[in-house]
């Protein structure tokens, strides 16, 4: 019998476990409970702290009220014109930039350094501007410094008499920055039908205009010394385009056509790299002493790995609308 009893112990013990955690969750839930909270909150030590904090938030707005409103204060205020940038935009950058952004953006004439909003409101002002390409870092001191990174012109594309800028990704620039003298110090795209899908600033819209851009950038060291006046944008067979579709042509002063191919950032297998292109392309004018002579012009294609083709060009070839050096 005293085996019997002696086994049946753990059972009672589990039984008294499982009613102490009961009563463990009735005392938790009744803590919980609203009535509790409601007494809780309406202790005395509870209110006075409730009060203390409210009164304090009370005359801290008022007090807040009563202050000078520093953002007024001269010597808080900058005007907006004297803005620096750095480092300095290049020469191609017109000189009048800040002028511009701050016109272009309806900056006010004066701007306070302890608004809080003001690097915000900068930045964004110059990143809207057609010339910038990015705005690096807006950086208050005594003054505000900006630091920009500008796009940069690449190439003229030729429509309808009118030259139009672009820098290497086919971003159209303002045209009205360009005098007649500074168009001409760079390539001219020629070949081109569509018309820009929006204003300064904005992508051309034409994959042919972005590939010749990249072209002329790539040439752009070369360009005088080697006597080339245009890029010749090749005809649009169909409606989509690739960038490895498009073959383009090098015009020279006196009328010979290079077979350049293909876009410099073209992925195609077996392109000659724009470095081998170019080492061609010198090589040949230090040959022959250019690339129209002797009996020229000629069409040159320059595309294969190890030789150079050439071909004379009838004289009666088709004219071609280009504004020269």
């Amino acid at each position: 019998m005293s085996r019997k009893a002696s086994k049946k112990r753990p059972v009672k013990k589990k039984v008294e476990e499982i009613e102490e955690e009961e009563e463990e969750l009735e005392e938790e839930e009744s803590v919980l409970s609203p009535s509790f909270l409601l007494h809780m909150l309406f202790r005395p030590k509870v209110l006075l702290i409730l009060a203390i904090c409210a009164s304090g938030l009370f005359f801290f707005q008022k007090l807040k009220n009563q202050l000078p409103d520093l953002t007024q204060r001269k010597e808080y205020q900058i005007e907006t014109k004297n803005l620096s940038l750095n480092p300095a935009p290049p020469h191609y950058v017109p000189i009048d930039i800040v002028d511009q952004v701050i016109k272009r953006s309806q900056l006010p004439e004066k701007v306070s350094l302890l608004d809080q909003a003001l690097v915000l409101k900068i930045a964004e002002a110059f990143q809207n501007h057609p010339w910038v390409q990015k705005v690096v870092s807006v950086q208050k001191t005594n003054t505000v410094v900006v630091e920009v990174l500008f796009r940069k012109p690449a190439a003229m594309v030729e429509l309808k008499q009118n030259l139009y800028p672009v820098d290497n990704e086919g971003i159209l620039l303002p045209s009205e920055d360009f005098s007649v003298s500074d168009a001409r110090r760079y390539p001219i795209i020629t070949g081109i039908r569509s018309v820009p899908e929006g204003s300064a600033g904005s992508p051309w819209g034409d994959l042919t205009v972005k590939g010749a851009a990249q072209l002329a950038e790539a040439l752009g060291p070369y360009w005088k010394e080697l006597d080339i006046v245009s890029i010749e944008a090749p005809r649009r067979t169909t409606a989509k385009l690739v960038l490895d579709d498009l073959i383009y042509r090098l015009i020279t002063t006196g009328g010979s056509e290079i077979v350049w191919g293909r876009s410099p950032k073209s992925q195609r297998r077996g392109e000659l790299r724009v470095e081998q292109k170019i080492g061609k392309l010198e090589k040949y004018y230090r040959d022959y002493g250019g690339f129209d002579r002797p009996h020229g012009p000629y069409e040159i294609d320059i595309r294969h790995w190890q030789e150079i083709s050439r071909r004379p060009l009838k004289q009666q070839s088709r004219q071609r609308s280009l504004i020269r050096r």
